[in-house]
């Protein structure tokens, strides 16, 4: 395995190839998968067949790129959620939590925080579909306009998914690169971790949309209640969550002092596939709803899996070539002064380059594709600078733009896109000056506040 830190025709040929690739995937959004997947056959075929001497990357080499963990993960986490959304458990937990507010302002405010807490644990885009049909029911009622109700929801939803460790895509990508577990996201090496720099910032967005609908004391009396007569998906949830928990006191194989049991690296995909397996076979064997499976089976986002399966691959490849090793040392000269300061400059171009691109293009390949440069990144200025720079400091600031960026714009996040998807739905055609009205002041106060917190804690 060769890497390079300057220029050659082999990094200028992967540079190319994942050129291209990124930006057919910008393009055409709908064949993204077929894409990655497309490139990541010929990262294998000029690996196999020789063309550079130095550069072999055969399919079996492929196969042990893909990160079958975080993808039983994901599809474990989704297969439960989609039970625990047909179950209506959180349309009840949403009424009860609106029957207790009295107007409009800390009715889209309660929404808006309980949609960001549920998606801490549950995919964004489920979060959404979960809240807005009873914000939608709400608004209806009080003859109201549900558009910007359904813009703080959806953006809340995409703040919160790097809370945990299931919350998001981005989140189990994070943890794997920067070998966290459950409790890392809580606390990390004797400090606050993500969850506790997503929290404040959601505080802090909180008083923007306090702030927005200051005018907006219309009083709400809504006595209808959900009702749920299946506990048991909510119940698998749950133990998902606190099965995860247990283990992450569990050292992986890399981190467990001689002698000491340790876990096997596919061991959070196992729990989350084992939790969804049981609650489908439940549900087939004792509320007798085989068309249960076909509708997990027609939900699950088989669009991310696959994109995600083509971009380990492709990773991987560029990993190989180089390209990642010559990105990073490229960046490192931001740092090359040697000085805290010098940090301080290419800590702020991650977060800021971050939340430009990923109000643009989704996080997904973005932070899969930047988690291995913070690493080499962080490497490359400990070497060179004579300082010890914690990666914590690039992989958690990476998380902060990428994941909280996608909320300046309405294509920046899947949880928008839902979001106004439900909006057109419903006869509200959503541009993309209104969104930003509510986008932007949100995303502003949310990264500001976790790029100084990052900072403070882990420089």
């Amino acid at each position: 395995m060769c890497y390079y830190k300057h220029m050659n025709i082999l990094t200028i040929t992967a540079l190319i190839i994942f050129f291209v690739t990124y930006v057919l995937m910008f393009t055409m959004q709908k064949f993204r998968p077929y894409i990655a997947l497309a490139s990541a056959a010929v990262f294998v075929l000029i690996g196999s067949i020789g063309i550079f001497p130095e550069f072999s990357y055969t399919v079996p080499d492929a196969l042990r790129e893909i990160d079958w963990n975080v993808l039983m993960m994901i599809a474990g986490t989704m297969g439960t959620v989609y039970y625990f959304i047909e179950s209506k458990m959180p349309n009840l937990m949403a009424d009860m939590l609106v029957s207790k507010v009295h107007t409009v302002k800390i009715m889209v405010l309660s929404l808006s925080l309980f949609a960001g807490i549920i998606s801490a644990f549950v995919d964004n885009v489920a979060t959404v579909l979960m809240i807005a049909p009873v914000a939608l029911a709400i608004c209806r009622k009080l003859k109201i306009s549900p558009v910007p109700t359904i813009i703080c929801i959806a953006v809340s939803s995409n703040l919160q998914g790097a809370a945990t460790l299931v919350g998001d895509t981005t989140s189990i990508l994070l943890a794997k690169a920067a070998n966290l577990d459950f409790m890392g996201f809580f606390w990390c090496e004797g400090r606050p971790g993500m969850f506790f720099v997503t929290e404040i910032g959601a505080l802090a967005s909180a008083l923007i949309i306090l702030y927005k609908f200051r005018n907006d004391n219309q009083k709400i009396d809504v006595n209808d209640r959900t009702k749920v007569e299946d506990y048991f998906p909510a119940i698998m949830l749950l133990l998902t969550v606190v099965t995860l928990i247990v283990v992450s006191f569990i050292p992986y194989k890399d981190s467990a002092a001689p002698g000491q049991f340790y876990k096997p690296d596919i061991t959070n995909g196992l729990i989350c596939m084992t939790f969804f397996l049981i609650t489908m076979i439940r549900d087939v064997l004792v509320n007798k709803r085989m068309d249960s499976v076909k509708g997990v089976l027609k939900e699950m986002d088989y669009y991310t899996l696959s994109l995600l399966l083509g971009l380990f691959i492709v990773i991987g490849g560029i990993t190989r070539a180089g390209v990642i090793d010559l990105i990073g040392a490229t960046l490192a000269k931001l740092g090359s002064g040697g000085s805290k300061m010098a940090v301080f400059i290419v800590y702020t171009v991650i977060v800021w380059i971050s939340v430009l691109l990923s109000a643009f293009i989704d996080n997904i390949p973005y932070t899969a594709t930047m988690l291995p440069v913070v690493a080499v990144l962080a490497s490359e200025l400990s070497a060179h600078s004579g300082l010890t720079i914690n990666p914590n400091l690039f992989y958690f600031g990476l998380l902060v733009g990428a994941t909280l960026g996608g909320n300046l714009t309405p294509i920046g996040a899947s949880a928008n896109i839902t979001g106004l998807g439900i909006l057109r739905k419903e006869g509200h055609e959503v541009s993309s000056g209104e969104f930003m009205k509510y986008g932007v002041p949100f995303t502003l106060a949310a990264v500001i506040t976790g790029y100084v917190l990052v900072w403070i804690l882990w420089s």
